[in-house]
């Protein structure tokens, strides 16, 4: 059994954590709001003051925050920050959805230390977490990939090895764009549907039975059907993750006019929803057309 550090203890790391935990590794857990640590404290986690106690002899410490400034104040604040206080040949792995400069940083500050460094961002929500389905998208070494992938198929089902150091944060953020694209499309879509069909919830249920809808696209319009928009993949997250791959793109019309909704949600009231929440963007019209 290992010694793991894992630092953020949202939904979606103190998930993570508890996997760890329940495999018999020692697991010590640092947030940035101490109280959210109370169940995994229950469950055998140690508490660490600061993310630089919490990595201090560890065998590796694993990271899942919001953003790249949450990441930058983890791994390498001058007083606190993980990566200082790692041991060489230790392995940093970064399992946030972050910018692809920030994570070529972060990985060329780890491998001056003497530190293995994998970027490891996962694809999957709350659900996905709590059944270990959890897919990741590694970049980093073969070496670093096969050192890690006992830890990492706790948490999940699948690992994808993508390439070096920023192969995984560059695909996180393509499927991510992927993703928020089709909700966007689908946000205009079933609202045309209902302005022109008395039985709209028929008309989507067909389109999302055609080879045109893919799995997530499914998902998405059955949450947009019910109304129900529990934030497993809130709005304000998603706006952040399309910015981070517009920097990215060299040429992002489509990424950039998606992000303008998202965005539009947030100015809304819209961005603790889930994204398929823009949905409501889109209120039925005044004068409505006649129904076929």
């Amino acid at each position: 059994m290992a010694t793991i550090a894992f630092l953020g203890l949202g939904a979606m790391g103190s998930r993570m954590a508890a996997h760890l935990i329940a495999a018999g590794h020692t697991v010590r857990i640092w947030n940035r709001s101490p109280e959210k640590a109370a169940p995994l404290l229950q469950a055998g986690a140690e508490w660490s003051e600061t993310p630089a106690k919490a990595a201090a002899g560890a065998d590796s410490v694993l990271a899942m925050v919001r953003n790249d400034i949450a990441s930058r104040a983890v791994w390498l604040d001058p007083v606190t920050g993980a990566l200082s206080a790692m041991t060489p040949q230790a392995t940093a792995v970064e399992c946030s959805t972050l910018s692809l400069p920030w994570v070529k940083a972060l990985a060329a500050a780890a491998t001056n230390r003497g530190i293995n460094f994998l970027d490891a961002p996962v694809v999957g929500s709350r659900p996905q977490a709590d059944q270990r389905q959890l897919i990741f998208l590694l970049g980093g070494t073969e070496t670093t990939v096969g050192k890690m992938a006992p830890i990492l198929q706790t948490m999940g089902s699948i690992l994808h090895h993508l390439g070096p150091n920023g192969s995984g944060a560059i695909t996180k953020l393509a499927v991510n764009a992927l993703f928020g694209i089709q909700v966007a499309a689908l946000a205009e879509i079933i609202p045309m549907i209902t302005a022109h069909i008395d039985a709209p919830a028929r008309a989507v249920e067909a389109l999302i039975a055609t080879p045109a809808a893919s799995p997530a696209a499914k998902a998405a319009a059955t949450s947009m059907l019910s109304q129900g928009f529990p934030p497993l993949f809130p709005v304000e997250i998603v706006e952040k993750d399309f910015g981070y791959a517009a920097e990215a793109a060299a040429q992002a019309p489509m990424i950039a006019a998606t992000r303008a909704v998202f965005q539009r949600a947030i100015a809304a009231g819209f961005g603790a929803d889930n994204l398929t929440g823009i949905i409501r963007l889109y209120a039925p019209a005044a004068s409505p057309p006649e129904k076929i």
